[in-house]
């Protein structure tokens, strides 16, 4: 079984963007693969609590659970810049520093930055 992580870093209005990466996601994590979830820049609003009906994309994230992917990560810093924190969203996630993302990435077998 190998580790993947999926690196996410633009924002749920970016067309059909996170539809897909998440239909991936899902097929990924099908096969029982390890499957690992990054989210970096502009990607951190998707599991922002009390967004638009029309591009609420945090429902979409409530289906990872459900296929046992459970490791969701988030910069600290691309929370910050955007005025945000891990209290703010709405699934619990793992916190991660930009200084440590590097090494982060290296402990995966297969990293799919979209």
């Amino acid at each position: 079984m190998k580790n993947f992580l999926f690196v996410l870093r633009k924002p749920s209005y970016n067309g059909l963007y996170i539809q897909e990466m998440l239909d991936i996601i899902l097929t990924t994590a099908a096969f029982e693969q390890n499957v690992s979830v990054l989210l970096l820049d502009d990607a951190v609003f998707h599991l922002k609590t009390g967004q638009n009906a029309q591009k609420n994309t945090a429902t979409m994230f409530e289906l990872l659970p459900t296929m046992d992917i459970t490791d969701i990560f988030v910069e600290t810093e691309s929370l910050e810049t955007r005025g945000l924190n891990a209290q703010m969203l709405t699934q619990k996630v793992q916190l991660k520093t930009r200084a440590t993302i590097c090494e982060f990435m290296s402990q995966f077998d297969t990293v799919f930055a979209g």
